[in-house]
């Protein structure tokens, strides 16, 4: 149903077209190749998004391990740990945005879910594929280099000292919101319409 807008004292119909909201549950994507493409799209998004940042936060740990001597300028860095993070994103987003909507996280997945942006069958679908490929992709980094996911605690984060665990946990919400809200920005059909002011788009 089209929506009629003021446009210097007249009414025209809305530029951008807003699509009807997925069904809670839709049985029917199970029988779909198309369905299984992207479950398996996100599963090897994640499983390689997790491969290459776990990898790249070890081996920075290992360069600048004060008991072996290292310093703060011999690897990535900081900013490499950053652009391995953001650049894997870019480009898996990019790949899988066609075939699975380009998810890779849990979160996003719920808060589409929760916009009836996607099935309750696919986001559980894609929330396991994504579970099970964050899992597989930490265990190739544990089988190849078992002795530094050991000794540096799998690359996990950790609070630097004068944080409590609430100011943590409140960064990754924050973190995690702004996630979500990006890519709600970025999906929107108002973000092309005419006098659209979205903020945030990619």
């Amino acid at each position: 149903m089209a929506k009629d807008i003021e446009v210097g004292g007249e009414f025209q119909s809305k530029d951008y077209h807003d699509p009807p909201p997925a069904p809670l549950v839709d049985a029917q994507e199970l029988a779909k190749w198309s369905f299984y493409r992207a479950v398996i799209a996100e599963f090897i998004a994640t499983l390689l998004f997790l491969y290459i940042t776990v990898l790249t936060v070890i081996g920075y740990k290992n360069q600048t391990d004060p008991a072996k001597g290292g310093e703060d300028c011999g690897g990535v860095g900081i900013l490499g740990i950053a652009w391995a993070f953001g650049g894997m994103i870019f480009i898996l987003v990019y790949c899988t945005a066609g075939i699975s909507g380009g998810h890779i996280n849990p979160a996003v997945t719920f808060g589409l879910f929760l916009a009836r942006k996607v099935s309750l069958v696919r986001a559980i679908f894609y929330m396991g594929a994504q579970c099970l490929g964050a899992i597989c992709g930490c265990g190739l980094v544990k089988a190849f280099q078992n002795s530094y996911y050991n000794q540096y605690g799998g690359g996990a984060n950790s609070l630097a000292e004068g944080y409590s665990t609430g100011t943590g946990l409140a960064a990754e919400i924050i973190g995690t919101f702004v996630l979500v809200y990006t890519v709600f920005s970025a999906t929107d059909p108002k973000r092309n319409a005419r006098d659209s002011h979205i903020p945030v788009c990619l």
